[in-house]
């Protein structure tokens, strides 16, 4: 069986373009390593905050997706009276009039709106709970014991939504602040590790 030069030179050219780019990331992240670890220090510091003050946080969340709807509108309805000709007009203006709804209901009562976002939260983990362990069990004969971990990720978060739908109204204070917290704190710890990470293996290099 021969085998065709053309495809072998086109796998090398592959192969080396590939090289580069993650020479060039490497690089790249060395150069700026500083950057993203002040970024991750700030996370990590927005994060904590937020687990220690729950409450200022979801009413910080609660205010900026307000905003972002109410700005998102506003440009919804820019645009859509801008290319009213075009297809699709009234459900382009009825989503635009929604945001802008939505939003100014947030901003007008933040409070009511957190209770809200806490409802659409609960909702998302258990959708995802029942989606992980039903994925578990279907994948258990391929994942080995691995299907264990997703089977308890599943659960968890069925519990983390029962403990909030308990916990309403008096939840919708800390639940969203709390969770965004967590994730502040792990993606700042990415950073930092990432920026770390990238400073030793050049400087060691």
């Amino acid at each position: 069986m021969t085998t065709d030069p053309l495809s072998s030179d086109r796998f090398s050219a592959g192969q080396q373009s590939i090289g580069d780019i993650q020479r060039a990331v490497g690089r790249s992240l060395h150069e700026h390593w500083v950057l993203y670890l002040i970024e991750g220090v700030v996370l990590v510091v927005l994060g904590a905050t937020a687990i220690v003050l729950p409450p200022i946080a979801t009413l910080a969340v609660t205010i900026l997706i307000g905003w972002v709807l109410l700005v998102s509108g506003i440009v919804g309805l820019i645009t859509t009276f801008w290319m009213r000709h075009a297809p699709g007009f009234w459900w382009s203006l009825l989503s635009a009039v929604l945001a802008l709804v939505v939003g100014g209901l947030l901003l007008a009562s933040p409070l009511r709106g957190a209770v809200s976002l806490t409802i659409v939260l609960v909702a998302f983990f258990i959708i995802e709970g029942i989606a992980s362990i039903m994925f578990a069990l279907d994948h258990k004969r391929e994942f080995s014991g691995r299907w264990g971990w997703m089977l308890a990720s599943g659960v968890v978060d069925l519990i983390l939504a029962a403990l909030i739908f308990a916990g309403l109204p008096s939840s919708a204070a800390w639940a969203i602040g709390l969770l965004v917290g967590i994730n502040l704190v792990f993606g700042g710890a990415a950073l930092i590790s990432m920026a770390l990470h990238a400073r030793n293996v050049t400087a060691n290099a």
